[in-house]
């Protein structure tokens, strides 16, 4: 499945104003269930709306009949949204939500099942031709995948290398992770690390409440990306 989104230009701001645009590629691993399709088309337009100026937006997502996102699919879809950008420059989001185990993020779609490791991840990465990228993954023991961080790509996970994360239930239209920080922090002004530490606030307290041990969504790496995110 692929769907490319209508685009909504954010507010303008200082780096923005020389001409850089971001890619947003959101991809649903998971063919079950409805929240990691309903999670991925969201955040997509969530950060195109706050971060795009114009870019591509691409979401693909595993079906029960197709591996749309799977590792090819993946590089099929961050190539798509090379076209017409300036990839020295422009930055690229890649956004990931499915289930998640202590050794990658599951994928399932057709007659395919299995686990996306991060040194997996690193080498679909490295088929971008973008200098600049901004990794989410939304899955529970996502905090793995932080091993990929450096100054040029930035790592925000939903939780930590050695916990769940919580809200993929089915019905659900977000995760816990992507309620706070795409539906809810992203939508407010302040640079993305505050932003980031809103929504962890916002899960921590939802997860007391609860009972459940804290998530510890994680965010690594990107000294070179978050200066020009926001603006500085």
């Amino acid at each position: 499945m692929l769907l490319l989104i209508g685009l909504v230009a954010g507010p303008a701001s200082p780096a923005w104003a020389e001409g850089l645009r971001s890619a947003v590629v959101s991809l649903a691993l998971w063919s079950d269930g409805s929240v990691f399709r309903s999670e991925a088309n969201g955040a997509a337009r969530v950060v195109a709306d706050r971060y795009g100026h114009g870019g591509p937006v691409i979401v693909r997502a595993n079906t029960r009949k197709s591996f749309a996102a799977g590792p090819r699919g993946m590089v099929q879809a961050m190539a798509r949204a090379e076209r017409g950008m300036d990839t020295a420059h422009d930055v690229l989001f890649l956004i990931l939500s499915s289930h998640g185990a202590p050794q990658g993020i599951a994928e399932k779609g057709g007659r395919i099942a299995g686990l996306l490791a991060p040194e997996a991840l690193g080498a679909i990465l490295r088929h971008s031709a973008y200098r600049h990228k901004v990794l989410i993954v939304s899955a529970c023991y996502a905090g793995i995948f932080t091993t990929l961080a450096n100054d040029t790509t930035l790592v925000l996970t939903a939780a930590d290398a050695t916990h769940p994360s919580f809200g993929c239930e089915e019905g659900r239209t977000w995760t816990y992770f992507g309620d706070a920080f795409f539906n809810t922090a992203l939508r407010q002004a302040g640079p993305l690390p505050e932003r980031f530490e809103a929504a962890k606030a916002l899960i921590r307290s939802r997860e007391e409440a609860q009972g459940f041990d804290p998530s510890n969504p994680q965010i690594a790496g990107g000294a070179a990306v978050l200066p020009l995110l926001d603006g500085e």
